[in-house]
Protein backbone atom coordinates (compact mmCIF):
# COMPACT_ATOMS: atom_id res chain seq x y z
CA UNK A 1 0.00 0.00 0.00
CA UNK A 2 2.52 2.09 0.80
CA UNK A 3 4.79 1.79 -2.00
CA UNK A 4 1.54 2.72 -4.18
CA UNK A 5 1.17 5.89 -2.28
CA UNK A 6 4.40 6.82 -2.84
CA UNK A 7 4.32 5.76 -6.79
CA UNK A 8 0.88 8.04 -7.12
CA UNK A 9 2.71 10.86 -4.96
CA UNK A 10 6.01 10.96 -6.94
CA UNK A 11 3.72 11.09 -10.16
CA UNK A 12 2.72 14.09 -9.61
CA UNK A 13 5.49 15.79 -9.11
CA UNK A 14 5.07 15.82 -5.38
CA UNK A 15 1.77 18.06 -5.86
CA UNK A 16 -0.71 15.97 -4.77
CA UNK A 17 -2.31 15.47 -0.93
CA UNK A 18 -3.72 12.79 0.41
CA UNK A 19 -7.46 13.62 -1.00
CA UNK A 20 -6.05 13.42 -4.99
CA UNK A 21 -3.20 10.68 -3.82
CA UNK A 22 -6.41 8.75 -2.33
CA UNK A 23 -8.92 9.37 -5.54
CA UNK A 24 -6.00 8.13 -7.81
CA UNK A 25 -5.77 4.55 -5.86
CA UNK A 26 -9.65 4.44 -5.44
CA UNK A 27 -9.36 5.19 -9.86
CA UNK A 28 -6.94 2.32 -10.25
CA UNK A 29 -8.97 -0.39 -8.09
CA UNK A 30 -7.43 -0.14 -4.70
CA UNK A 31 -9.62 -0.24 -1.34
CA UNK A 32 -8.07 2.20 1.29
CA UNK A 33 -9.63 5.09 3.45
CA UNK A 34 -8.60 8.40 2.53
CA UNK A 35 -7.40 8.79 6.36
CA UNK A 36 -5.00 5.81 5.77
CA UNK A 37 -3.81 7.30 3.14
CA UNK A 38 -3.32 10.63 5.08
CA UNK A 39 -1.36 8.65 8.23
CA UNK A 40 0.53 7.19 5.51
CA UNK A 41 1.66 10.20 3.80
CA UNK A 42 2.77 11.83 7.23
CA UNK A 43 4.46 8.62 8.16
CA UNK A 44 6.40 9.27 5.47
CA UNK A 45 7.14 12.69 5.47
CA UNK A 46 5.32 13.10 1.74
CA UNK A 47 3.13 16.53 1.62
CA UNK A 48 1.23 18.02 -0.83
CA UNK A 49 2.78 21.82 -2.58
CA UNK A 50 1.01 24.09 -0.82
CA UNK A 51 2.16 27.30 -3.00
CA UNK A 52 4.85 29.51 -3.02
CA UNK A 53 5.76 32.63 -1.04
CA UNK A 54 6.26 35.77 -2.46
CA UNK A 55 9.65 37.77 -2.05
CA UNK A 56 9.58 41.13 -0.28
CA UNK A 57 10.47 43.65 -2.83
CA UNK A 58 13.25 45.96 -2.03
CA UNK A 59 11.82 49.49 -3.62
CA UNK A 60 14.41 51.85 -2.27
CA UNK A 61 16.76 53.98 -4.08
CA UNK A 62 16.13 55.70 -7.40
CA UNK A 63 13.02 55.40 -8.67
CA UNK A 64 12.80 53.70 -12.44
CA UNK A 65 12.88 55.46 -15.56
CA UNK A 66 9.56 55.48 -17.72
CA UNK A 67 10.07 55.42 -21.67
CA UNK A 68 8.59 57.51 -23.44
CA UNK A 69 5.72 57.35 -25.32
CA UNK A 70 6.45 57.90 -28.98
CA UNK A 71 3.46 55.64 -30.37
CA UNK A 72 0.80 58.01 -28.99
CA UNK A 73 -2.08 54.56 -28.85
CA UNK A 74 -1.60 55.12 -33.33
CA UNK A 75 -1.69 51.18 -33.65
CA UNK A 76 -2.36 51.53 -37.31
CA UNK A 77 0.51 51.38 -39.58
CA UNK A 78 0.77 51.86 -43.24
CA UNK A 79 4.08 50.21 -44.11
CA UNK A 80 6.26 47.62 -41.97
CA UNK A 81 9.28 48.23 -39.69
CA UNK A 82 7.98 51.49 -38.80
CA UNK A 83 6.18 50.27 -35.17
CA UNK A 84 7.18 47.40 -33.33
CA UNK A 85 5.36 46.81 -30.09
CA UNK A 86 6.93 44.12 -26.85
CA UNK A 87 5.78 42.12 -23.74
CA UNK A 88 7.19 39.78 -21.21
CA UNK A 89 6.26 37.50 -18.73
CA UNK A 90 6.62 34.72 -16.64
CA UNK A 91 5.03 31.36 -16.25
CA UNK A 92 5.70 29.03 -13.62
CA UNK A 93 6.53 25.27 -14.36
CA UNK A 94 7.56 22.51 -12.19
CA UNK A 95 11.18 22.71 -13.64
CA UNK A 96 11.01 26.49 -12.34
CA UNK A 97 9.71 30.25 -14.25
CA UNK A 98 10.10 30.54 -17.51
CA UNK A 99 10.28 33.76 -19.32
CA UNK A 100 8.30 34.68 -22.73
CA UNK A 101 9.14 37.35 -24.75
CA UNK A 102 7.21 38.77 -27.71
CA UNK A 103 7.99 40.90 -30.58
CA UNK A 104 5.48 42.00 -32.93
CA UNK A 105 5.57 44.81 -35.81
CA UNK A 106 1.76 46.50 -36.08
CA UNK A 107 2.07 46.31 -39.82
CA UNK A 108 1.10 42.43 -39.26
Amino acid sequence: MLGQIKQAWLESGGVYGYRKVHDGLQAQGERCGKHRVARLMKQEGLRSQTGYHRRLGHYSGRPAVVAPNHLQRRFSVNEPNKAWVTDITYIRTHEGWLYLAVVLDLFS
